[in-house]
């Protein structure tokens, strides 16, 4: 039953991020939607954190170091209290605390701001770190791109967090996942720069890896359950997951890794999400008025 209701809370994610990426006009839905999974297992699997006082000290951390797939955080930021869900449609926006990446000034419980890829796990370190030296029960959770770790900050980081502190302050605090979709900026990250043999690589370093399927919460909640009862290390989880994950026309193609969809093409990405048929889509929304107060206000964009 906890699975079905984090697929729920996914799957109603998914309908805002294509809802909000078609008002801005911009932003990257590929990753946003093949992260999404992750985000909601953490979030409302486990984390402990408290949306009233986002600077508790003794909170988990989330750091999404692929930041330019912030609508996914922000959809669950909303969803679990920190703001308003009407304000998912001023992303992007002149003024909006919800910037095209992730900006800590800008909006209470974002924990850093990333998107200069590359520099999200250095900053867990300091954060995993801290929490120790001070005493504190928190836990830091850093989610890193595929292409993302192409960069060599990232290297020098995982080669340095299974020995940082140690023996006095194991970093066992941090738990590191991938979303590992496969595709980067433009194409194929096998074609651009081979990750492979990724695992391997941690596991030279020092890191317990474990593999999953990033969309199947039951694995992930598992995963992270390891994560946790690992003592001595921070614990590195590959999650395999599809690019534009619930849209078909998305799915595994390079060319929704930075750009909207237009009024039409969210229409069909939301049907798509909910499992509606077309020829039960306006049946549907006569029953969903939520849905169909969406529907309504995209479509009203083709007009503008």
């Amino acid at each position: 039953m906890a699975d079905a209701r984090l697929d729920a809370i996914a799957r109603g994610c998914r309908v805002q991020i294509i809802r909000m990426l078609t008002h801005a006009g911009s932003g990257h839905p590929g990753g946003s939607l093949s992260v999404i999974d992750l985000l909601v297992a953490i979030a409302f699997g486990r984390l402990r954190h408290d949306p009233r006082r986002p600077d508790w000290p003794e909170r988990d951390r989330i750091v999404l170091s692929k930041g330019h797939a912030v609508p996914a955080l922000y959809c669950v930021m909303a969803k679990a209290g920190y703001f308003s869900e009407d304000a998912l449609i001023t992303l992007r926006k002149l003024g909006s605390p919800l910037q095209g990446h992730p900006d800590r000034v800008a909006l209470a419980g974002i924990e850093a701001a990333t998107g200069s890829l590359g520099q999200g796990l250095s900053v867990s370190l300091g954060l995993a770190l801290g929490a120790k030296l001070a005493g504190s029960p928190s836990r830091v959770y850093c989610i890193l791109g595929d292409g993302e770790i192409q960069e060599g900050q990232v290297w020098e980081a995982a080669m340095s967090a299974p020995r940082l502190g140690h023996p006095d302050h194991p970093l066992d605090n941090l738990a590191v996942i991938v979303d590992y979709n496969k595709i980067q900026l433009d194409d194929f990250v096998s074609k651009v720069l081979d990750l492979e043999p990724v695992v391997s690589k941690w596991q030279a370093f020092g890191w317990p890896v474990i593999e999953i399927d990033g969309h199947d919460m039951a694995q992930i909640d598992k995963a992270l359950d390891q994560a946790e009862a690992t003592k001595g290390t921070p614990t590195l989880v590959v999650a395999h997951t599809v690019k534009g994950k619930g849209v078909s026309f998305m799915e595994n193609n390079p060319e929704w890794h930075g750009k909207a969809p237009k009024p039409t093409e969210a229409v069909a990405a939301i049907r798509e999400i909910l499992g509606v048929t077309e020829a039960a889509w306006d049946g549907y929304l006569e029953s969903d008025k939520a849905t169909a107060a969406i529907v309504s206000e995209l479509r009203a964009l083709d007009k503008k």
